[in-house]
C-alpha cells in the first residue's frame, strides 16, 4: 500500500474528526461566535476536500490490484465529506433554533453516527489492506532471496564449468603426449625388429662361413 496515500488518509481522518466536533459545538452557538466557528469549519472542509483530491490522484497512479481497493476507501471518505457539508448547511440555515433541533434530532446525529460507522469500516479495511501489504512484502522478500540463491548457484556452475574446461584441456594435452609416446615406441619396436633380422642374418652368414672353412680344411 502507498505510504503517501496512508499519510493523506491519516490527515483526513484527523480533520474529519475535528470537523465533526466543531459542527456539534457550532450548533449551540449564536451570533459572531457561530459565524467564526462556521468559517473554521468551511476552511477545514476545503482542506479535507484537497486531501481527498490528493488521495484520488495517488490511488489512480498505483497498480490496478491496489488501485481498486484504495478507490473503494476513497468513496467512503467522499460520502463522509458530503455528510459534513450537509451538517454545515443545516447549521447555517435561517432558523437557528430549528437548525439546532434538526441537527441534534436527525441531521448531525445521523451524520456523526454514519461517519463513525464509516470510519470503523474504513479502519477494518485499512487493517485488511495492511495485512495484504505485509503478505505481499513477505512474498517479495522470498522472491528476492530465491533470486539471490539462483544467482549464487549460477555462479558456482560457471566456476565448475571453467574447472571442467581446464581439466578437459589438460586431458587433451595428456592424450597428445600419449599419442607421441606411442608413435615413438612403435618406431623403436620397428627398429629393434629390423636390427634383430640384421643380427640374425649376420649370425647365419658367419655360421655358414665357419662351416665352409671347416669343410675345406677337413677335405684336404
Amino acid at each position: 500500500m502507498s505510504q503517501v496515500f496512508e499519510g493523506y488518509e491519516r490527515q483526513y481522518c484527523e480533520i474529519s474528526s475535528s470537523l465533526s466536533r466543531k459542527c456539534t459545538s457550532a450548533a449551540v452557538l449564536q451570533g459572531e461566535q457561530k459565524k467564526q466557528k462556521v468559517s473554521e469549519i468551511k476552511a477545514g472542509l476545503d482542506d479535507a476536500e484537497s486531501l481527498i483530491h490528493k488521495m484520488d490522484l495517488e490511488a489512480r497512479s498505483l497498480p490496478p490490484s491496489v488501485k481498486a481497493m484504495l478507490l473503494a476507501k476513497l468513496r467512503e471518505y467522499k460520502n463522509d465529506l458530503n455528510n459534513l457539508k450537509s451538517g454545515v448547511k443545516q447549521i447555517t440555515s435561517a432558523n437557528a433554533t430549528q437548525a439546532r433541533d434538526q441537527l441534534f434530532e436527525s441531521g448531525l446525529t445521523d451524520a456523526n453516527m454514519h461517519s463513525t460507522d464509516q470510519r470503523g469500516r474504513l479502519l477494518m479495511s485499512t487493517e485488511k489492506l495492511n495485512h495484504s501489504s505485509s503478505r505481499i512484502q513477505e512474498s517479495r522478500r522470498a522472491m528476492l532471496e530465491t533470486e539471490e540463491l539462483g544467482v549464487s548457484i549460477l555462479h558456482d556452475l560457471h566456476q565448475q564449468r571453467q574447472s571442467l574446461l581446464h581439466a578437459n584441456n589438460t586431458l587433451h594435452g595428456v592424450d597428445d603426449n600419449i599419442g607421441r609416446s606411442k608413435k615413438l615406441l612403435t618406431s623403436m619396436s620397428r627398429r629393434m625388429s629390423r636390427n634383430k633380422w640384421i643380427i640374425g642374418s649376420i649370425i647365419v652368414v658367419l655360421v655358414l662361413a665357419i662351416i665352409l672353412i671347416l669343410y675345406f680344411k677337413l677335405s684336404r
